[in-house]
């Protein structure tokens, strides 16, 4: 149930908010785990219940933790002191291994529905190289919905439990709900149990404000969506399908319309999932922050798809810069190197395991890992060459605190996420490579009459449709220029006077009705990071 759909805006969503403020404040809860279920089984049926084994995994394996932690604090005082320590690090140990357990249960199965195949294929690659007879043999798997995003989330849970971030959830449908959330099940933002286990457990009574402000942010979200990413849609899969028909300016024009596109789309879900659940009083952490603003490769992924990157921080660089052998490698840097190297290298090394979780938690094909890696190698160069950087606009006498330095600063990096959009979106390593050398192709006039020629086949609004993206593009850009001044847009709009507001929303509503890309050619377009 896409949420760009009539029947999830309406009958579904409307439905819901009704019966749930209709139902007392101690109640509400449950309205939202039925319609959580309901939704989950509408979009997945009978794999729902891959969702309720794994909620049962990470509860018992929660509850078991914090039985040892209250077995240990029961004995605690009894103890003489020399022995706390070892019955603590046994209380740890133990607790150790059931988030392990825990662990490996849920990412298995997030391993072997998204992953078997495409692993036991390049196995097969391997041993047919070898000349070894064996084969690993295909199966036709079905992913569940979601499964990325709660899977990570389940994750969070029970090592959060261990590391005493929260306590363990005795209710088993409460988190049940946590993990099945409707809003976020399709593409997060991925959550932690301490923010939105504590709002789903927050007696919610109507506010007039939140619910308004929810809706304008699924119109927004909407806007993003069927009007400015779907019919972007359309030349973006020309380009990327048909590349070897392209050079130059055509294939460039390509990449940076998709840049567009998916962050419109991505962007455009997570408003629209962020504003159902504000309707109902539920504050979802924010997913984007004007990533094109940013001025380097790690200060974008410090606002884009912040959850992830949250997530991959807290439980996958800590623990591997944590760990024995990272230690070690810091200490022999502490010896041999300056004090900038000495903490730069052990953490470019530990980041490879991020940026390798990244690439490989997108999707199953060497391209999504080959992304993780380019940006690891940009961000890694980065961190080593600073010192050298710093020399060079010294000695050119640069002023870095300029305004200048820092468009250019932004526009570099806009370069080098743009390729990384188009590495994420060709089809395949070999594809990417085809279109990063064809831009420097001459551009041949045909190509871009080619194109046109379709584009008027295809779409009998061809010319509106590229003026509309031009306005597209100055409207966000002026919209993410707002926020990143401070400027609250949706505050603003609902203090302006009742008959401008109205003609607002009114307005921004027969635009996605008027405007949108429906009708012939303009099958339903799924949300791009739902396949994730």
């Amino acid at each position: 149930m896409p949420y760009n759909t009539w029947f999830y805006l309406l009958p579904f969503l409307g439905t819901s908010l009704l019966i749930y403020y209709l139902m007392p404040p101690r109640h509400r809860w449950t309205v939202l785990l039925c319609a959580s279920i309901l939704f989950y089984l509408i979009a997945s049926g009978k794999l729902i219940l891959v969702l309720a084994f794994t909620t049962l995994v990470i509860w018992g394996g929660a509850l078991r933790i914090e039985a040892h932690r209250k077995t240990y604090l029961e004995i605690k005082d009894t103890l003489p002191k020399n022995e706390r320590k070892e019955h603590k690090a046994r209380m740890e140990r133990q607790n150790g291994r059931v988030v392990f357990a825990a662990c490996v249960i849920i990412l298995g199965i997030l391993f072997f529905t998204k992953y078997y195949n495409f692993v036991g294929s390049n196995l097969n690659l391997l041993m047919e190289s070898l000349h070894i007879g064996a084969r690993i043999p295909a199966l036709r798997l079905v992913m569940p919905l979601g499964i990325s995003f709660y899977t990570l989330s389940a994750v969070s849970y029970v090592t959060d439990v261990s590391r005493e971030r929260c306590p363990a959830e005795r209710n088993f449908f409460r988190l049940f709900l946590f993990l099945i959330f409707f809003p976020v099940i399709t593409e997060g933002p991925i959550s932690r149990y301490q923010q939105l286990g504590t709002e789903l457990k927050t007696e919610h009574r109507f506010n007039y404000q939140e619910f308004c402000f929810g809706a304008q942010l699924i119109v927004w979200g909407l806007i993003q969506k069927v009007i400015f990413a779907d019919w972007l849609n359309r030349y973006v899969r020309e380009v990327f399908k048909y590349y070897k028909n392209y050079s130059g300016i055509i294939v460039i024009l390509g990449m940076l319309i998709y840049t567009f596109q998916i962050y419109m789309d991505f962007d455009g879900c997570v408003n629209i999932a962020r504003g159902s659940a504000q309707m109902f009083g539920i504050r979802l952490t924010e997913n984007f922050r004007q990533p094109f603003f940013s001025t380097s490769a790690a200060e974008f992924w410090r606002r884009w798809h912040i959850s992830l990157g949250a997530w991959l921080k807290d439980y996958v660089f800590y623990p591997i810069s944590l760990s024995r052998f990272f230690q070690k490698l810091s200490k022999a840097c502490r010896k041999h190197m300056n004090r900038y190297y000495a903490s730069a290298v052990p953490t470019s090394a530990a980041l490879l395991g991020v940026w390798l979780g990244n690439g490989i938690w997108h999707g199953a094909e060497w391209k999504y890992i080959f992304y993780g890696i380019y940006y690891y190698i940009i961000l890694f160069a980065s961190r080593m060459l600073e010192p050298v950087f710093d020399k060079i606009c010294a000695k050119l006498k640069i002023d870095r605190k300029r305004k200048a330095w820092h468009h250019f600063q932004v526009a570099r990096t806009f370069v080098i996420v743009n390729i990384g959009m188009l590495i994420f979106r060709a089809e395949n390593l070999g594809a990417a490579g085809y279109m990063l050398k064809s831009m420097f192709v001459p551009w041949d006039a045909g190509e871009y009459g080619s194109l046109l020629r379709w584009s008027k086949i295809e779409c009998n609004y061809a010319a509106a449709v590229w003026a509309g993206m031009v306005v597209a593009v100055i409207l966000v850009f002026f919209v993410g220029l707002a926020h990143e001044k401070g400027i609250r847009i949706r505050e603003s709009i609902a203090a302006m006077p009742v008959c401008l507001r109205w003609a607002i929303y009114m307005g921004a509503v027969l635009a996605v009705v008027i405007f949108g890309a429906y009708g012939p050619g303009f099958g339903e377009i799924d949300f791009i990071y739902a396949g994730f």
